[in-house]
């Protein structure tokens, strides 16, 4: 596989309405959208980090970066037999996981293309759709309850509700009260400390199906300790970056369930490892959102078709982020349960003139 360009895109996309976590609150998605070229041939990539480090360290001028310093010129200088050799390939480069998805995932994307099959098929996955949950922002407790009970009635397989200390029992009381019985899970993004033992301990009560990445985003031992005095399954996301570090997790009994987003652990080929690592294990995974526009979108539902990912993720309708997406397929759920695209690839084509619209730099490398 020959690469002839690259292109970087940086894209500013409104939100439907602002979101809000227990690190702040998002009114649009910036994102670097990567395009590879090969031999007439387009494939799509996204990135996932902020413009400031808030989720990880990665930021989009960091990965602009390591883009064009280290993966953009190893891509145009060196033919590649598969996209599954990447990972190994740009090794030396530390860390900087989701500046190497970002082109990764294009690469993935364009060689699927050329095959002309559907990406899941290269990925080993048979599902032709997918169950979705929800995951709410925060607001008030009204609003948040009418929240659940509207994507219910949508058919969504799990609720997830953002919390933090001071926005969590009182919440969960309201709406377990209210729904005894839905799959119910929270997400914390690292609000708490093992000195909150106590009220970690005090949502068991509340049946949930895991608690996600309670304490430090980087911490694997503390979520060890809190997993051996709280009932309830713990869930990580920010702490794990790569297939080490979900391997030491598991081996510390740091969590029980794991959240993969691709672009956090390094890429796809990073994730076929994990998925290996984990259904060797019996260890149940599920797919995780930042957020994304319709080319990660398309890329999440292509991957959370692996037989490994057994709980629902994040991949709800685009209509519930955004007015209007930057792909011209509607990536949207019924009854809870998302199609996964069909065509080769991704199944996505970008809506250029819209493309163009929201975005705020490009340029391209060639060969």
């Amino acid at each position: 596989m020959r690469i002839d360009e690259i292109e970087l895109r940086i894209i500013d996309l409104p939100f439907v309405s602002p979101f809000k976590t227990s690190f702040g609150s998002q009114d649009t998605k910036t994102s670097i959208i990567v395009t590879v070229r090969s031999e007439g041939v387009e494939g799509y990539g996204e990135s996932t980090m902020d413009p400031l480090p808030t989720y990880r360290e990665e930021t989009i001028d960091g990965a602009l970066v390591v883009m064009r310093g280290r993966m953009v010129p190893w891509l145009l200088a060196n033919d590649i037999d598969h996209p599954a050799q990447l990972l190994d390939a740009w090794g030396a480069t530390r860390g900087n996981p989701m500046a190497k998805a970002c082109v990764e995932l294009a690469v993935w994307d364009c060689y699927a293309r050329q095959q002309g099959v559907p990406l899941r098929t290269l990925l080993g996955g048979e599902r032709t759709e997918i169950p979705v949950g929800a995951s709410l922002g925060m607001g008030t407790i009204e609003s948040t309850v009418d929240s659940v009970e509207r994507h219910i009635a949508q058919g969504y397989k799990r609720i997830k509700l953002k919390i933090e200390p001071g926005w969590d029992v009182e919440l969960l009381e309201a709406v377990r009260g209210r729904f005894p019985d839905i799959e119910l899970t929270v997400d914390a993004n690292s609000a708490y400390t093992l000195d909150d033992v106590e009220l970690l301990r005090s949502f068991d009560r509340f049946g949930l199906h895991y608690i996600e990445q309670p304490l430090d985003y980087d911490d694997l031992t503390d979520h060890a300790v809190l997993a051996g005095q709280i009932e309830t399954p713990l869930c990580l996301d920010e702490s794990l970056t790569s297939v080490a570090r979900v391997k030491a997790a598991l081996d510390l009994g740091a969590c029980s369930v794991v959240n993969v987003k691709v672009c956090r652990v390094g890429g796809l080929e990073a994730v076929r490892r994990i998925h290996a690592l984990c259904t060797d294990r019996d260890v149940p995974m599920w797919c995780g959102g930042m957020l994304e526009t319709g080319i990660g979108r398309a890329h999440n539902i292509h991957l959370a078709t692996m037989p490994g990912f057994v709980y629902p993720g994040d991949t709800a309708s685009a209509s519930r982020t955004y007015a209007r997406d930057i792909v011209e397929q509607r990536l949207e759920a019924s009854n809870g349960m998302m199609p996964v695209p069909t065509g080769a690839g991704i199944g996505v084509t970008l809506d250029r003139p819209f493309l163009d619209s929201v975005t705020l730099s490009s340029e391209v490398h060639r060969r």
